[in-house]
């Protein structure tokens, strides 16, 4: 791959190349390639070196032939955007190039060395199957395969590949239910409440707020690990939460979760002494009140065995931090699950518990609302179906 002039203060040179005709050559070199603009020192040639630099530096500080690029390179052009445009507010990363690296890996591994302009549906196709031989279900591999060809269309808005490539991949259909050798996924269903009880006393009192939060406000587990006391407004008797974060957040939608007398409830134990921009649910105060309350039911004296703090490792590989994230506060549910002796749930399907209380007391519009959704049609998918109505009715007219 060529290397990168990022580094460079000033752009490269406008550059002559002698001829012994003394017709001279002006030429830029871009990424290690030598660029020729025609005759030197014409006007025609110094507006072709301004253009060919300006779409150097848009390009990331990279030029290339379409008709000699890889899908490697291509693939490591692409990992540039990917890591630059996928940020939160704060600059960390999201969780959308980890799913890209995983939809392609198939591609490095079959097709790396192949040149990008000839990955046809051919080749879209055998990446899909090795993906199904995984044991990928429909919709995942559906889902994996649209990133794939969004790689391909940020290639052509880029100039690295003409436009038919993509339309190409375009032809290539989802896999269809029943039609595919790909296995159907699982529903997500929401979680029976004595489960969800039963892990009460085998959790944090963070991680149970956080249990409780999401069955009454129906929010994202994303939404709810960073909440801090400045993103509250207590202001009416429904507290309003602005999160920062949020899944839909660069669509430009404005997410507001309202909280309730019960879910206030929740929240106030965590707001003493809490600095404005503390993430309130710390899993670093989880994990000292853990060892606080092993050292209340100390049975050894403090004159024998380990005094507090000594058997602490220097440099642990993993250190709690002030806030969970996404799979610190599903791995907690987990244990917790085991603990208990139940089947594992995990955070999601709380947010189906809520849409479906939301829908069976409230209407479809209203769940729809607190929810966050613009369609309605998504509210469903998260709201189960009120079974006992059916029946209920069937019962008198059937």
């Amino acid at each position: 791959m060529p290397r990168s002039n990022r580094k460079t203060a000033r752009p490269p040179k406008y550059r002559c190349q002698r001829k012994p005709s003394g017709k001279d050559l002006a030429f830029v070199v871009l990424a290690g390639k030598r660029i020729y603009l025609g005759p030197w020192g014409t006007p025609q040639s110094r507006t072709d070196y301004k253009r060919a630099v300006a779409e150097w530096r848009s390009s990331g500080f990279l030029h290339c032939d379409p008709q000699t690029l890889a899908v490697a390179e291509l693939m490591a052009r692409f990992w540039q955007h990917v890591e630059s445009y996928y940020q939160g507010p704060d600059g960390t990363s999201s969780r959308e190039p980890e799913q890209f690296k995983i939809a392609l890996r198939p591609v490095r591994q079959l097709y790396a060395d192949t040149l990008a302009r000839d990955f046809g549906p051919s080749a879209l196709k055998a990446v899909r199957q090795q993906m199904i031989d995984a044991g990928g279900s429909r919709k995942y591999v559906n889902k994996l395969v649209t990133r794939i060809k969004m790689m391909f269309r940020w290639a052509v808005s880029e100039e690295l590949l003409p436009a038919p490539v993509f339309q190409a991949l375009q032809a290539v259909p989802g896999l269809k239910r029943g039609r595919c050798g790909a296995r159907e996924s699982v529903p997500v269903k929401p979680v029976p409440e004595e489960n969800i009880e039963a892990i009460r006393t085998h959790v944090s009192r963070q991680v149970w707020a956080l249990i409780r939060l999401q069955l009454l406000t129906g929010a994202r587990p994303g939404e709810l690990v960073v909440i801090r006391p400045i993103d509250l407004d207590t202001s009416g008797n429904i507290w309003l939460y602005k999160p920062v974060e949020h899944k839909t957040a660069w669509h430009d939608h404005e997410r507001t979760i309202y909280i309730g007398p019960r879910g206030q409830d929740v929240i106030r134990p965590f707001l003493h002494r809490r600095a404005v921009d503390a993430y309130l649910l710390s899993a670093a105060e989880a994990e000292q009140e853990r060892r606080d309350e092993l050292h209340a039911h100390r049975k050894t004296p403090l004159s024998c065995g380990n005094s507090p703090g000594t058997n602490k490792k220097r440099r642990p590989r993993v250190r709690p931090r002030d806030h969970y994230d996404v799979n610190s506060y599903r791995r907690a549910i987990q244990r917790g699950c085991v603990k208990a002796g139940i089947p594992s749930w995990h955070h999601h399907q709380l947010r189906h518990n809520a849409a479906t209380l939301l829908r069976r007391e409230f209407g479809l519009e209203a769940a729809r609302i607190i929810l966050g959704y613009r369609s309605p049609a998504i509210t469903c998918v998260y709201a189960e179906l009120d079974k006992g109505k059916a029946i209920e009715v069937m019962s008198r007219i059937g």
